[in-house]
């Protein structure tokens, strides 16, 4: 484990969530919208978004029409539409417009799950939670983290048991960093990786 977090500090020593976001509630909708698609994708569409629409009443208040054409180049954009217009209306409903310490309550807001719960409460409360997308579900695999056919859930359970906890939310966003550049899924950047010893899909080719 040592070898692995030495590595990603060398490669990545001051790694930050690459979605941009001025808010709570701006974060916790980007994060619901990167599901399926690139940060650098919903960057692009949350530009628009939130200068358009500056506050949760806003968004609320916001023909549905008018959002899905914002966002419709990241997908599944009249689903993920609804759910601005939903999770702004519960903030300002449930919990004066603030994105609570709850893992409860976010669970239960439109299109969030666990990974985009996670995700918020590391970056906002600092919680000590690994977040597992497609990057860290590779690189843990590849790395001899997790099985071939474990699912999140068993990933971040094993995760959370092999590093030490207050290390959790540096790792995520390393993780995510690695595979989104390094350990990519197609021509990975294998010959230069100091982690190619262990690297489970290196010794199988």
């Amino acid at each position: 484990m040592n070898e692995i977090m030495n590595y990603l500090d060398f490669l990545f020593p001051d790694p930050k969530c690459e979605l941009n976001y001025n808010k709570d509630y701006e974060l916790l909708i980007a994060v619901m919208l990167s599901a399926q698609t690139t940060d650098k994708r919903v960057n692009m569409v949350t530009n628009i978004l939130f200068k358009k629409y500056p506050t949760l009443k806003d968004l609320k208040d916001a023909p549905l029409d008018d959002l899905i054409q914002i966002i419709r180049p990241i997908g599944t954009f009249q689903r993920k539409a609804r759910n601005i217009k939903l999770i702004a209306e519960k903030l300002l409903e449930e919990v004066n417009g603030v994105v609570p310490n709850d893992r409860k309550f976010l669970e239960s807001l439109s299109g969030v799950g666990r990974k985009t719960t996670n995700v918020v409460l590391s970056n906002l409360y600092g919680a000590n939670v690994i977040a597992v997308d497609t990057h860290v579900s590779r690189v843990s695999k590849r790395l001899g983290l997790a099985k071939k056919n474990d699912d999140v859930i068993v990933i971040e359970t094993k995760l959370t048991k092999k590093f030490p906890k207050e290390k959790l939310g540096r790792l995520h966003h390393q993780l995510v960093l690695f595979g989104r550049y390094y350990c990519k899924a197609s021509n990975p950047e294998c010959r230069t990786c100091q982690l190619k010893s262990i690297c489970k899909e290196k010794k199988e080719s």
